[in-house]
């Protein structure tokens, strides 16, 4: 039996009527992933950073249904409000993956870009996630929900906050 393989990149987008700057203030902060990702539950700077630079890192812990695990992730490009790039590196399998996130002006609104491609993950680890963890295999509605969260993270964040100075 043939086992499917995982795609090497996959790119999801989503519109909200989130600003550019509303959707740049809640990705940036890689401590509020959890409340827009399917995957990831938290995330934490690493060595003094509190925010998105080059070269800046952070911790994000992972869940798939009781597969549970971490990943080390530096960042590579930050341009607010556009554009966050970084990868997660796997010391002990050495897999790696690089993930975009561009946000676009689309009316008053936001155009949201997810983007991943897989740098290195050695064959016989891509078969345990496919046996252990099935959404592997495909993941494009998970993230597409995972954008359409964002954008209502941000939204609601701006207007919790608007009302709170008004």
């Amino acid at each position: 039996m043939k086992l499917p393989r995982i795609p090497r990149s996959t790119d999801v987008e989503a519109i909200t009527d989130a600003t550019p700057e509303q959707v740049w203030a809640v990705v940036s902060d890689v401590t509020r992933i959890g409340e827009w990702s399917h995957e990831c539950r938290t995330g934490q700077w690493l060595d003094g950073a509190t925010g998105p630079a080059p070269g800046a890192r952070f911790r994000g812990c992972n869940r798939v249904g009781l597969v549970r695990w971490g990943r080390v992730c530096t960042v590579t490009e930050a341009r607010a409000p556009s554009r966050l790039t970084y990868r997660t590196f796997g010391t002990i399998v050495r897999d790696a993956t690089q993930w975009t996130i561009a946000v676009h002006a689309a009316g008053t609104g936001s155009r949201i870009v997810l983007s991943y491609e897989m740098l290195a993950m050695p064959r016989w680890f891509e078969t345990v996630v496919v046996l252990v963890m099935p959404p592997h295999r495909n993941r494009t509605a998970a993230l597409h929900a995972d954008l359409e969260r964002l954008g209502e993270v941000a939204r609601q964040t701006a207007t919790a906050a608007g009302h709170a100075v008004g």
